[in-house]
């Protein structure tokens, strides 16, 4: 039986090393959604959440220095998202802290793709809200300023990209303002 051109192609594909380094990196590169780029913000999302029918509740706890952020599903609303990264998560460095983002995204379904939404208070597009846990002074937040880019919607997942400067002052000093740089992928899942 004599071997077809096709499998004599395939054969001599498969053992050449690199003909399969080519093969894996195309495969590789196609499968990037584009949301990821280089020069992205090294955090790692650790949470996740996206309920249909809420509404956010950011309360500040100003005896304990904190503001607690969370979903209400009990009275209705629209979509909601929060989703947490953690930035330097070594061991024994120190400077690590964790941004904490909420966002009122309204009706999830009129979002269109790659369309950059800005973010912050009225008139933005879409509501956002964000805390910092860190090692530092305590810190309050002030405001979210930047843009939601949704990639895709699901049944049960957000994926989108959040390009977005994060405003707070310190909470015994008033004068005093920091800012968080935060440009990712992000994924919120019901």
């Amino acid at each position: 039986m004599k071997a077809s051109p096709f499998s004599r192609l395939c054969g001599t594909f498969l053992c050449n090393v690199s003909a399969r380094r080519l093969c894996l990196t195309v495969f590789l590169l196609s499968a990037c959604d584009g949301v990821s780029r280089p020069d992205d913000t090294l955090g790692l999302q650790s949470a996740a959440r996206w309920e249909w029918h809420g509404r956010l509740v950011v309360e500040a706890d100003s005896a304990l220095t904190l503001v607690r952020m969370r979903i209400d599903t009990t009275h209705g609303g629209g979509d909601v998202g929060l989703a947490r990264y953690d930035f330097n998560p070594a061991v024994g460095e120190g400077d690590e802290y964790s941004l904490t983002l909420a966002l009122d995204l309204g009706r999830a379904r009129d979002l269109r793709p790659n369309v950059a939404y800005t973010l912050g208070p009225p008139p933005a597009r879409l509501t956002a809200y964000a805390t910092v846990t860190c090692l530092c002074r305590p810190l309050k937040p002030d405001s979210v300023r930047g843009t939601f880019t949704l990639a895709t919607r699901g049944l049960r997942q957000i994926t989108g990209r959040v390009d977005a400067t994060l405003y707070f002052t310190e909470w015994n000093d008033a004068a005093r303002h920091v800012t968080y740089s935060l440009h990712q992928r992000i994924d919120l899942v019901k």
